[in-house]
This record gives C-alpha cells, structure tokens and sequence, in this order.
C-alpha cells in the first residue's frame, strides 16, 4: 500500500500530528479493506488540497454547502490509493480552476478530523471521522473560477492573513496556518 508509506515516511512536528498518525496508521491495519472508502462508517482516508497562489500570499477557498463556511478542497479517496491524484482532482472538480499542480509530492498535514452528522443527496451520513492528508497546491489567480453547485456555493481567494474571517471552523483555521508555514519553509 504505497498511500500507507506515504503516511508512514511523512514526519510529524506537532504532538497532535504524533498521535494522528499513530492512530491513522492503526486504522489502516484494523480496516485493510475499506478504510479508503466512505462504506466504513467509521473513519475513511480523505485527501484535502490547500490551494494557493505562486506567491503564497492567498489561498483558493470554496464556500462548502454542507459545512456553511469557506474551506479548503477535498474530497473522498473512493477506493483510489494516490491521495496526491484525489486531492488534484477534488480541487479541479470544486473550483474549476485546471492547471493546479503540487508544490512537491509530500504530505503537508497530517490530521483526524470530526464530522458531524448530516444529510448529503438526501440522505443522513452518521458522525464519523476523516482521516485527512493534505498536500499542497498551487495554481495561479488568473484562472476562471467555476462553482460546483451541489458541493459550493461559492470559490474565490482569501489572503492568508484574512482566513480567520471566512472560516467559522477554529480546528481547521489552526490547520490552515500550520500549512502556510509549512508550504513557506518549503520554498
């Protein structure tokens, strides 16, 4: 499973990354089979891209129908195990924008995130966990931005310093920020 040695080489900085990727990788022994699908109920791997600009100074964000607050792109890996190709199209399919490539082919963060209870295409999904890997991407601002009507209901960019504004999620605005710093030392 080249997505577990992904996980596996990628080395955490924080306590809380630590003890996600401890827990991640014991999901995957204990659900071999489907922990890459959203049939297992319980947690399922999800591949987020964090979009931003060649410059770094903002980030692509869509305004998430289910969640009510900007966020970044992702998606379910449904059963594909290249999380770099799940988040590249995710972010594709979500934005519109298509010339969106990698910074580099590493995981940038590394994290569980809850999910509550909801209804999506008429039907109730139970709370559950995403096990996220997230990479990120860059694209430029000249791009036309599409919406994807039954997924946002919006796309535009946010300067990094005003994420804090658009998003109403405190969890993931402090992995936000982690990823802009990360993304930064990178160049």
């Amino acid at each position: 499973m080249l997505f577990r040695k992904n996980i596996e080489q990628f080395i955490p900085d924080t306590t809380q990354e630590i003890s996600d990727k401890r827990v991640i990788l014991k999901y995957i022994d204990t659900f071999p089979n489907n922990i890459l699908i959203r049939e297992n109920e319980f947690a399922h791997i999800t591949s987020s891209g964090f979009i931003m600009n060649e410059n770094l100074d903002k980030v692509l964000m869509v305004h998430h129908n289910i969640y009510k607050t900007w966020a970044w792109t992702g998606g379910h890996a449904d059963g594909d195990s290249d999380l770099l190709n799940v988040a590249i199209k995710e972010a594709i399919e979500e934005t519109g924008v298509r010339d969106i490539k990698p910074l580099n082919n590493k995981i940038i963060s590394l994290d569980i995130l809850p999910v509550l209870g909801h209804i999506k295409k008429g039907k109730y999904v139970s709370s559950h966990l995403h096990l996220s890997i997230a990479y990120v991407l860059i694209a430029s601002e000249e791009n036309k931005l599409i919406i994807k009507e039954d997924e946002n209901s919006g796309v535009r960019w946010i300067a990094v310093e005003d994420i804090d504004k658009f998003s109403n999620e405190p969890y993931l605005i402090e992995i936000y920020k982690k990823i802009i710093n990360r993304a930064r030392a990178f160049r």
